[in-house]
């Protein structure tokens, strides 16, 4: 069994402090990389580079740089540009990719003394809800190596579970944090829509795409958004607003707070167990002093058919740009239009043609009107469903998908049944909102002892609120046992 990683606050603390050096951290952190290379988590992972990298950070702290992650190892999800590192988006067409530029994101945590050890697997372009569609092979889910660790940032999240790392950085777009968090039995955070920089993701929904971490503990989560978060003048969708030390507000407990339970993710097709977590969950802040009551959201029912006419046209959008000529896989033809053909063919997986193929359709001439104007005119009224909720809650807490993990391939057959995994999630991307997924318990299903997360939800820029309630739930909770590293398989 994997020991587990301290709270990175402290972690960094004992860098700085040189009770431990950030090269013997990190070269524990490699240590557990090889150990469960069968979990298929990493697309890349340069020992190296990363040991030089934790020499530096050495060398930092002897000098007394200010260094809040010092020599913390953290993990990085393969759509998050790395420079000099390849970067492949989990799909052939970027197999050789190698960027000259970090992510705003990564060279924040960097900047930080936080050193990368590795890349994680995802579903190719962060399609998906499994990670089966990655060209690379599918992630195992700690927990049992039969089943899917969630998509699309599955590798992000089974990296933290398995205690490879302690952080993880993932995306969401339609729930590609909080679902795996939720599968994996982690914390992950969807912040706001513009409190992180997007410079450097390579982009799926460009409206609907966040970054954010996925930890162990709420308040290592808390302490990384402090740092990635904030404005950047190469994202002009990003704020530039103060970024408030969400970590302090961590202790300030629940009484007072009105939370909302929105039945429209608590009815048909929520597997028992699983509303048997978000009520237990709901029944302790009530103890601590929170008012818990009934809310609706009317029009979430059309949540994923908006969500996937919106995202689509954007992936359609966004991946034309991957063409065979100006960099990535080409293919040899005679002809220009051969070589986007072949390039594309051969490039691009299943899902990731389905998608644009279905965004394309939705914007081309005379169907723009039916499809995607209407899907952004019900995003609309999605939005509103929250901003009325949030005048009478704080926050709102719910399931964040219908059922604990599914087994690897039971849903690859129906592409419209791995799309309803995503039911619960989807509405925060549309609306912009802030979601936090916290473990909550283990259950049985399907004869497997699988966790069970809780989703918080809250206004725009309510980042400091939802990790409270994280926190609190968290410490009443008391702690999970760790996964069995390598699953019933």
């Amino acid at each position: 069994m994997t020991a587990p990683w301290p709270q990175i606050d402290a972690l960094a603390a004992s860098v700085r402090n040189r009770e431990r050096s950030a090269e013997e951290t990190v070269r524990t952190a490699l240590e557990r990389s090889s150990a469960h290379e069968d979990l298929g988590i990493f697309l890349h992972v340069d020992e190296a580079r990363a040991l030089d990298a934790a020499r530096a950070v050495d060398r930092r702290a002897l000098e007394g740089h200010d260094l809040p992650l010092a020599g913390v190892p953290i993990a990085v999800k393969d759509n998050l540009c790395t420079r000099e590192v390849p970067t492949t988006c989990g799909s052939r067409i970027l197999e050789n990719f190698i960027p000259p530029y970090d992510a705003t994101a990564i060279a924040r945590l960097q900047d930080a003394g936080a050193v990368v050890v590795g890349k994680t697997n995802l579903d190719e372009f962060a399609m998906g809800s499994s990670n089966e569609n990655s060209a690379f092979g599918s992630v195992k889910n700690p927990w049992d190596t039969t089943r899917a660790p969630g998509g699309s940032s599955g590798g992000s999240a089974a990296a933290v579970a398995a205690g490879i790392v302690p952080v993880a950085l993932g995306s969401d777009t339609g729930g590609s944090i909080r679902q795996p968090a939720a599968f994996c039995g982690t914390v992950g955070l969807k912040p706001t829509y513009g409190r992180v920089s997007r410079y450097g993701l390579v982009a799926f929904g460009s409206s609907l795409d966040q970054i954010g971490p996925l930890t162990n503990r709420v308040g290592d989560a808390a302490r990384v958004l402090t740092i990635i978060a904030g404005g950047d003048p190469r994202d002009a969708t990003c704020s530039n607003d103060p970024v408030p030390d969400v970590t302090e507000a961590l202790e300030g407990g629940v009484e007072g707070l009105r939370i909302g339970l929105p039945k429209e993710y608590l009815g048909e097709g929520i597997e028992p167990s699983v509303r048997e977590a978000v009520s237990d969950a709901a029944e302790r802040l009530a103890a601590g002093g929170a008012q818990v009551r009934e809310v609706s959201l009317p029009h979430t029912s059309y949540a994923i058919p908006a969500y996937y006419v919106v995202a689509t046209c954007e992936a359609s959008s966004n991946l034309a740009r991957f063409d065979g000529i100006h960099y990535g896989r080409r293919a040899v033809a005679s002809d220009l239009a051969t070589t986007y053909e072949r390039s594309r063919t051969e490039g691009l997986g299943a899902e990731v043609r389905r998608r644009i193929l279905l965004g394309t359709f939705a914007l081309s001439a005379g169907h723009y009107d039916a499809y995607y104007d209407r899907a952004m005119r019900v995003r609309t009224l999605i939005r509103r469903d929250f901003e009325l909720a949030f005048e009478s809650v704080d926050a709102l807490i719910s399931p964040a998908g219908p059922t604990p993990a599914f087994r690897l391939g039971e849903k690859t057959q129906d592409p419209l049944e791995m799309y309803l995994a995503d039911i619960l999630t989807v509405a925060a991307n549309l609306a912009g909102v802030p979601g936090l997924v916290v473990p909550e318990k283990l259950v049985e299903f399907e004869g497997a002892a699988l966790p069970v997360g809780v989703q918080l939800m809250g206004p725009m820029w309510s980042e400091a609120t939802l990790l409270r309630i994280g926190h609190h739930l968290e410490r009443t909770r008391g702690d999970l046992p760790a996964p069995p590293i390598g699953g019933r398989s």
